[in-house]
C-alpha cells in the first residue's frame, strides 16, 4: 500500500497478538465483538495510532448480535484515507488490522483498504495480495460488499470475492466444513 507509506502489512488474530508486541507497529486497527473486554495486549506495544470498531462476524442477522454495517466500513474507509493524510509525515510504517481469529473481518478490513489506496488495481490482483498477506483469508462479505459500493468498484470487488473462495475451498478444504458449521452458505455458494 504505497499509497498509504504504510510498508508493513500484517493481518492477526487476539491470540498472535503478543508475538507482534516487537514489529514497529505504527497503526492498529481493531475489530472486535462488542461484548468483548479491552485488550491488554497492546500495552507491550510501543507508541501507535490504533481504531477499534465494534460488530459481530455474522452474515445474517442473528438476535442480539451487531451486523457489519455500511457505517463501519465507512469508519475503515476513514481509517485508511487518515493513514494516506499523514504519508508525509512518514517514511514507513506497519499497519497491523486484527479481528477474533483474523480470518474474516480483519480480512474483509485489509481489502477495503488496499482497494481504497490502489484503485487501479484489479480486484483479483487485490485478493491475491491479501493471501500473501493471511493465507486463511475467508473476508465477510457484507463487509466487501459495502466496501464494493463505497469505492465504486461496480460488483467487481463482490465478483472477485467468490472466486477468491472458490480458491480458498481448493486450497484449504475445511473451509467448506467451518462455513457451513457458521452458518455462512452463502458465501460457499458464492463460490460456486
Amino acid at each position: 500500500m504505497k499509497t498509504l507509506a504504510i510498508s508493513t502489512l500484517t493481518i492477526c488474530g487476539i491470540d498472535e497478538l503478543p508475538g507482534n508486541s516487537s514489529r514497529e507497529v505504527t497503526h492498529v486497527l481493531s475489530v472486535l465483538d462488542p461484548d468483548r473486554a479491552e485488550l491488554d495486549a497492546f500495552g507491550a506495544y510501543g507508541a501507535h495510532h490504533r481504531v477499534t470498531l465494534r460488530f459481530h462476524d455474522i452474515i445474517e442477522p442473528l438476535p442480539g448480535q451487531i451486523m457489519p454495517a455500511a457505517e463501519h466500513v465507512g469508519e475503515i474507509l476513514r481509517f485508511g484515507e487518515g493513514r494516506r493524510e499523514t504519508a508525509t509525515a512518514r517514511t514507513a510504517g506497519h499497519l497491523l488490522v486484527h479481528c477474533h481469529m483474523g480470518i474474516s473481518r480483519s480480512t474483509a478490513a485489509m481489502l477495503a483498504l488496499m482497494a481504497q489506496a490502489d484503485p487501479t488495481e484489479s480486484e483479483d490482483a487485490l485478493f491475491a495480495r491479501l493471501r500473501e498477506i493471511r493465507p486463511q483469508a475467508w473476508p465477510n462479505s457484507v463487509m466487501v460488499g459495502f466496501a464494493d459500493r463505497q469505492l465504486g468498484r461496480q460488483g467487481r470487488l463482490t465478483e472477485a470475492l467468490g472466486r477468491h473462495y472458490a480458491h480458498q475451498i481448493e486450497v484449504q478444504p475445511k473451509f467448506r466444513v467451518w462455513m457451513n458449521d457458521l452458518g455462512r452458505k452463502r458465501e460457499l455458494e458464492m463460490a460456486l
